[in-house]
């Protein structure tokens, strides 16, 4: 169950019911690509810092350690020791990011491993089966992640195909929450909107997809080559077609900056690999704006990476210290700095919920992106 809250302009603060508990929105997904946050980052810590959702991939996890073998260990959340929701992303965007190891057809795609080069084959029915098999919290369904800069015609063509696509997924999630082998059998499937920057073939597959009466909506295929302006251009045209009773999820995005445009125009999902991708860099996030900890500058700072924080990292250390365990290629570093970044965007959506829920949302917004540009302008 799906419950609005809370309303300002389009953005909602909502709480949305799992079976394996409940989800207050605007949330943040931890992405845990092959059921592991890189850096060193174990369930128990994303527990202590706060997180609501982890989100883990389809295909890196058919490829090793094996769907099969998930099931065999009783599902994702027994695997990885997480009690909370999980979401599997389809497999759909390797269709993109691997391009080079691919073959489109209307049954599905044709892989060739980016771990052994073996083949495999996708298509929606396996994509379910394998997310069935993985018993995550929320499927996705499978589609094509068409290129930004891709030509109208092939959008088309892809966005019909996607379309399809998730019918099938929807009949074959509808028979694999009946087998008396699933273990998740209240398995959740969100539809994927794609079209590129084409916001006439973006807004008639919105509404294509809303007839389908699915558990979500995401929109799909953003933040992958086009600016930021656009992107908040599609969601401007394209969000309010999508239903406003279901969760509204912008997969891959973002900076703190891009979910903030997000929830301000009705988003309720998110997730991305920058704050653990850069963390692993020594770029950490804070209210002030982005911080690399490898700058001579930070060599005898006795400061935690930001005041009055209470991740693990600021509560302990100081910047000087992360700052030689980088530099010393130490992993406590790399794993200091994901801690950090996580905690950040994760009490950052809380602080959006709470401003949502008092009515202040456009004003905490607006202090948001003014402190953010402070590093920007030094």
């Amino acid at each position: 169950m799906y419950k609005i809250l809370k309303m300002e302009g389009r953005a909602k603060r909502a709480h949305m019911e799992t079976v394996h508990g409940n989800i207050e929105t605007p949330v943040f997904m931890n992405v845990g690509t092959a059921a592991a946050i890189k850096g060193a980052v174990s369930t128990e810590d994303l527990q202590q810092i706060g997180t609501q959702v982890e989100l883990s991939n389809t295909y890196h996890l058919h490829v090793r350690p094996g769907d099969e073998v998930v099931k065999k260990m009783g599902g994702l959340h027994k695997f990885m020791v997480w009690d909370k929701p999980i979401l599997t992303d389809s497999g759909g965007f390797q269709v993109f990011s691997l391009a080079g190891l691919r073959k489109i057809k209307e049954e599905g795609v044709y892989f060739h491993s980016h771990v052994d080069g073996r083949k495999i084959f996708m298509g929606p029915e396996e994509s379910m089966q394998i997310q069935s098999n993985l018993a995550s919290t929320i499927a996705m369904a499978f589609d094509e992640c068409p290129s930004s800069v891709a030509e109208r015609r092939y959008v088309q063509n892809s966005v019909d195909r996607t379309a399809r696509w998730l019918q099938r997924c929807k009949n074959k999630m509808q028979e694999l929450n009946q087998r008396e082998d699933t273990i998740n059998k209240h398995q959740l499937l969100f539809g994927i909107n794609q079209g590129a920057i084409y916001e006439d073939i973006r807004i008639d597959h919105a509404k294509r997809i809303s007839e389908m009466d699915l558990d979500g909506y995401a929109v799909g295929g953003l933040a992958v080559g086009e600016s930021h302006e656009e992107m908040y251009h599609i969601l401007d045209e394209v969000v309010p077609y999508l239903p406003k009773e279901k969760p509204t999820y912008l997969m891959g995005v973002g900076t703190p900056a891009n979910i903030l445009e997000g929830v301000e125009r009705g988003i309720d999902f998110f997730d991305c690999v920058y704050p653990s991708r850069n963390g692993r860099h020594g770029h950490v996030y804070t209210n002030h704006g982005k911080m690399n900890l490898f700058n001579q500058k930070y060599e005898l700072d006795p400061r935690p990476i930001e005041e009055g924080c209470q991740c693990p990292a600021c509560r302990h250390y100081s910047r000087a210290y992360i700052r030689h365990l980088l530099k010393a290629k130490e992993m406590l570093g790399m794993r200091l700095c994901v801690l950090h970044n996580l905690y950040f965007y994760n009490n950052m959506m809380t602080e959006i919920r709470t401003a949502l829920d008092e009515g202040s949302f456009a004003s905490y917004k607006r202090e948001k992106l003014a402190g953010f540009e402070e590093y920007d302008k030094k």
